[in-house]
């Protein structure tokens, strides 16, 4: 049995999905609450020295996006293209014809259900090898968003086309250097989108027609990092990380409640910008990190929607930061320490009241330096389950002693090429004791369960 499981933040606001989903559904980027937490019990807490139970494979296409489980059923992206990517992973920007597809498995026995696909030429975009974001399993719809900002409705039931837009067409939202990436959220009658262009940062749309709600903010870059709702200071409140600053908005109206620069005024942000990770809220705080300008911690203010800077880190590109320098990442908190992973895959645990670094370790990613080094972990009290960038999963416990891995084993191939080393980025879901995890040619469903 798992250990005592961590109960997510107070301050972390019920997301509004359509109907009561199963305590065991992975509906989304990071799960039922957006929350990198994972509570199943009757789970391995220690992975057995000959792998795990391998259930079922799926063939796939390229791309990045996570699976999402619900209802019995799994979906992703791909795209169809005949275009190779290089063993850079296409870190210089190409163009590439081709299709994205929107792809339904039977959760059982990986058996394709439907498969939607739309024509989308991909042009001059930073590793092309395919779609970024997680499908968002919401009631008898799926909501996707691809690298060129086709944001789809789809019907659960057989992938008919329900609405669509374009962000570029629709909005004249220019195109992020690594295409859109940033997970959709549902919250409650919309699906919120980061889409760029004037005013239209974010984009509420109604989830039943695709109408526009409200639009909001401006910034030279949209960025990457997936929005996420907290309830502070008496509202309810959307909080959007981009290039320059993160703010606070009311998610009903789009009204702007506060914002903070990061960097810091005065210093010029590094382009393209690398708002990336995921903002993670543990109780009154927030915590965002990035490679150039490392991390920021705000307190939320429980007498109003405002918010104060705790700490940052002193230093900015082209000196380290002093603090995080995450790419793409999420954070972990537990028992008053900030963990996270760094730009050469360095892994540190540092006090969360004061940015202070506690530890330095590198041996999650091989013992040596990992360029772009990235994991997909999830949390359960001190125990997190960590699937690394080079396929291994790793269970660890978090604490400011020491790195302290308590098992490992090698999951799945990495496939795409990135500064000189094989990596998968795409995060797994985890759903009815079962790991679903893909890279660029299969999607796999391995058991999670004590036997």
């Amino acid at each position: 049995m798992l250990p005592r499981s961590v109960a997510i933040s107070a301050s972390v606001a019920c997301l509004g999905f359509l109907t009561p989903l199963s305590a065991s559904d992975w509906p989304q980027w990071l799960g039922p609450n957006r929350e990198p937490v994972y509570t199943e019990t009757g789970v391995l807490t220690t992975l057995p020295k000959g792998g795990l139970k391998k259930l079922w494979t799926a063939k796939v296409g390229p791309g990045y996006t996570g699976p999402a489980v619900a209802g019995g059923k799994v979906l992703l992206m791909d795209r169809l293209t005949d275009t190779v990517i290089g063993d850079d992973g296409g870190r210089k920007p190409v163009s590439s014809n081709g299709k994205e597809r929107v792809l339904c498995l039977n959760a059982a026995d990986g058996k394709e259900l439907w498969a939607h696909d739309y024509d989308c030429e991909y042009k001059r975009i930073s590793y092309g090898s395919g779609p970024r974001t997680t499908p968002v399993i919401d009631g008898e719809f799926v909501y996707t968003l691809g690298t060129m900002g086709d944001l789809k409705c789809l019907s659960l039931k057989d992938g008919k086309p329900v609405w669509a837009k374009n962000f570029t067409k629709d909005y004249s939202a220019p195109t992020p250097a690594w295409g859109w990436s940033a997970h959709l959220l549902v919250d409650g009658d919309k699906v919120i989108a980061l889409v760029g262009g004037d005013k239209h940062a974010v984009v509420a749309f109604d989830k039943k027609t695709g109408a526009e709600k409200w639009s909001a903010l401006t910034t030279r870059e949209v960025c990457y990092s997936p929005p996420v709702i907290v309830q502070a200071g008496g509202k309810r409140q959307l909080l959007v990380w981009l290039s320059d600053y993160i703010a606070s908005l009311d998610p009903d109206t789009g009204k702007e409640y506060w914002r903070h620069e990061h960097p810091a005024k005065g210093i010029e942000v590094n382009r393209p910008g690398v708002a990336i990770a995921t903002p993670k809220v543990v109780g009154d705080r927030v915590f965002v990190s990035n490679y150039y300008h490392g991390a920021l911690a705000l307190k939320l203010n429980k007498d109003a929607p405002t918010a104060d800077i705790v700490w940052r880190a002193k230093n900015n590109y082209p000196k380290k930061p002093d603090t995080l320098n995450t790419i793409m990442t999420s954070l972990l908190v537990h028992d008053g320490h900030l963990y996270g992973l760094c730009m050469q895959g360095e892994m540190k645990c540092l006090k969360a009241d004061t940015g202070e670094v506690v530890w330095t370790d590198e041996t999650l990613l091989g013992g040596k330096p990992a360029v772009f080094g990235a994991a997909s972990w999830v949390q359960n009290g001190d125990w997190v389950l960590c699937l690394c960038d080079n396929g291994d999963l790793v269970t660890l416990k978090l604490s400011p002693k020491g790195y302290d891995e308590t098992s490992r084993v090698h999951l799945i191939e990495p496939t795409q090429g990135s500064a000189g080393r094989k990596v998968t980025w795409a995060h797994p879901a985890l759903a009815d004791k079962k790991l679903y995890t893909r890279n660029d040619k299969e999607l796999i469903c391995v058991s999670l369960a004590k036997e």
